[in-house]
């Protein structure tokens, strides 16, 4: 197994980090993160509230852990179904080529050749805001990135040597590729699903941000900081943590997959 780098290592530990506080946070936070009160609104932060409270006097720490839960949550989903559908045609596409490959991805780079946020928008436009909503446009603008990789590996390894034994041995096209040639994909599939999770929580951030992904009171980390926007003088604890852990979630699966 190939040693990680220390840029690798850097990027484990911060992935750790993240990984580590959302998963407490599904099963605890030290407050109910939609918990409103009124005596405590845009405290500093204190022991009491280590990243202090927002406007309606919820902690920021609590509504950190729950809204990365739902940010990654969201990303994954995202990255899943783009992965999928993305492989399948990349596969599909790779394999046949012909007539097959020229519709197919003149149609994926239809699709890929429009702005991804414009794209969501479009999607969302028409089948409204909300959290699986979101994930349904985010999941179509991704599906051109990764067929485009499964493609270009499909390609090159169905040109060599235990292909071709497999179809002298009478192995069906559907049998040799995914049970042969996609598990080869591997070593270029996981770089692009880390890539992939790291776009997703960027975008998920930016519907949110802009009111067309997560809905009030549910946090997640785009929410916040489109909550915390009009309290930046006043109160700029409250953008601090969930800028931070976008920052960190972002830049540690961007160093992790650094070769």
């Amino acid at each position: 197994m190939k040693k990680l780098t220390v840029t690798q290592k850097i990027g484990l530990v911060l992935v750790m980090l993240v990984v580590g506080v959302t998963l407490i946070g599904l099963f605890y936070t030290p407050y109910e993160p939609n918990k409103m009160d009124a005596l405590s609104k845009n405290m500093a932060p204190s022991l009491a509230h280590p990243f202090g409270t927002d406007n309606f006097g919820r902690d920021i720490l609590s509504r950190v852990m729950d809204g990365a839960k739902t940010t990654f949550l969201i990303a994954i989903a995202t990255v899943v179904i783009g992965a999928v559908i993305g492989c399948i045609v990349g596969a599909i596409t790779g394999y046949f080529g012909g007539i097959v490959d020229e519709c197919l991805m003149r149609f994926n780079d239809v699709v890929a050749s429009i702005p991804s946020i414009l794209l969501a928008l479009l999607v969302v436009s028409i089948m409204g805001i909300g959290k699986y909503k979101i994930i349904f446009a985010l999941g179509i603008i991704f599906i051109p990135s990764f067929a485009r990789v499964i493609r270009s590996e499909f390609v090159a390894q169905k040109q060599l040597d235990y292909v071709k034994n497999a179809r002298l041995m009478g192995a069906s096209h559907v049998r040799i590729m995914f049970l042969h040639i996609m598990p080869n994909t591997l070593p270029i599939l996981l770089p692009s699903l880390a890539i992939g999770f790291n776009n997703a929580v960027l975008a998920e951030a930016s519907m949110s941000y802009l009111g067309l992904g997560v809905q009030p009171p549910d946090p997640s980390l785009g929410r916040m900081l489109s909550d915390a926007q009009s309290f930046l003088l006043t109160a700029p604890w409250y953008c601090i943590a969930p800028g931070i852990t976008i920052i960190i979630t972002v830049l540690g699966f961007s160093l992790l997959v650094e070769r």
